[in-house]
């Protein structure tokens, strides 16, 4: 297995440049997820380490060696992709075997390898069937394990489970949990555009906007303490919620007077200078609760949904704001129409200027296009 390195790799299609200044150091035995809105160009970058695409700047480095201009096949990586790509007129024995008889490998190790893969990936019983005879799941099982069977350094997934149903996307999900627990020395870089598989299976998070790379930390790091507003509301579901407001007081707590009325106090550390200060106040819907005293915020409830462990509430849209969406726990009855008031612990109430998180604000970072919507 491998470390890789990306140093400020960068690619253009002609003149129109669609990743720059992308500096990765990926370890020996992580799971990396790259997540991204449509068109960020996580796909791209996929490929590019895989050589694919041609990097048009920057270095590429597996295992300490310059690989810019190594041919993929000899990059010590496999691939994954959407499509199954399997051999119709081959048994899930052969289609598994195929790389390591076209390599000339012998019968012994060949059959050594299938076997190896097969039980890490529950096959046995199915080596001797068609990939007709299979479920989309079991085939992407089949894709997985013909990369196994080859070693490689690195595992390269493209988005593999966007072609399966809800619940075999969650079977699957952990069965490619559980192989990574099975091959904890492997090397691996996943491609989703599904926060829930990234957030479940990934050792660090990449998420890429506008070009380049908003942030990269821990599934928890990027949900708790996110740099920017973008990776504030891309992480998570309903989306954080962004309140624009005055800081009012300072010191190692921050005090905001909300524009729609209300006081939000937040754990973020301010300085004396900062007052006056506009920002927004981020929340997440599911670190709202419901207040009987100063809120952060109140308005009229326009649509509730009853989920029975949660309820939803969607407040009026004021001014074309976005609207404010709540999870309270629990069962909350004939709350629409009301004037709900919402507080939130200090602890969980971000603080954003200019779009930049007050943690963060000392750090360079990444400068992010404007998202379609």
């Amino acid at each position: 297995m491998a470390d890789l390195v990306l140093k400020d790799v960068e690619k253009s299609y002609g003149s129109v440049k669609v990743l720059s200044n992308i500096n990765l150091d990926i370890k020996r035995g992580e799971l990396i997820v790259f997540v991204g809105p449509s068109g960020c160009g996580k796909s791209t970058l996929l490929r590019m380490i895989a050589g694919l695409e041609r990097i048009t700047g920057g270095t590429l480095t597996i295992d300490g060696q310059v690989v810019n201009d190594v041919p993929p096949a000899q990059r010590g990586i496999a691939m994954v992709f959407q499509s199954y790509a399997l051999y119709p007129h081959m048994t899930v024995r052969d289609n598994m075997a195929f790389a390591l008889k076209i390599a000339k490998k012998s019968k012994e190790e060949i059959d050594a390898a299938v076997g190896k893969a097969a039980r890490i990936l529950q096959l046995d019983p199915y080596l001797d069937r068609l990939p007709k005879a299979l479920s989309g799941g079991q085939r992407q099982r089949v894709a997985i394990g013909r990369s196994i069977v080859r070693d490689p350094k690195v595992y390269l997934f493209d988005e593999p489970l966007s072609n399966l149903d809800a619940a075999l996307r969650v079977a699957t999900r952990i069965e490619i949990a559980q192989l990574k627990e099975a091959m904890p020395d492997s090397t691996m870089i996943y491609v989703t555009h599904d926060q829930v598989e990234a957030m479940t299976l990934a050792t660090r998070i990449v998420v890429l906007a506008g070009g380049g790379i908003a942030q990269v930390g821990s599934p928890l790091e990027l949900y708790e303490r996110p740099q920017n507003e973008f990776v504030a509301q891309f992480i998570g579901s309903p989306s954080m919620n962004l309140l624009p407001g005055e800081i009012v007081g300072t010191g190692t707590t921050t005090t905001v007077r909300m524009k729609a009325g209300g006081t939000a106090v937040s754990n973020y550390p301010s300085q004396p200078g900062d007052e006056g200060m506009q920002v927004n106040v981020g929340v997440r819907p599911e670190d709202f609760l419901e207040t009987e005293g100063e809120p952060i915020f109140e308005g009229k409830v326009d649509i509730t949904e009853a989920l029975g462990e949660v309820t939803i509430l969607y407040y009026e849209r004021v001014d074309g704001a976005a609207p404010v969406i709540a999870k309270l726990p629990g069962i909350h009855k004939d709350l629409r129409g009301k004037v709900v008031k919402l507080a939130a612990d200090p602890s969980k109430v971000h603080v954003f200027h200019k779009e930049q998180s007050l943690l963060y604000r000392h750090e360079p970072h990444q400068k992010i296009a404007a998202q379609p919507h």
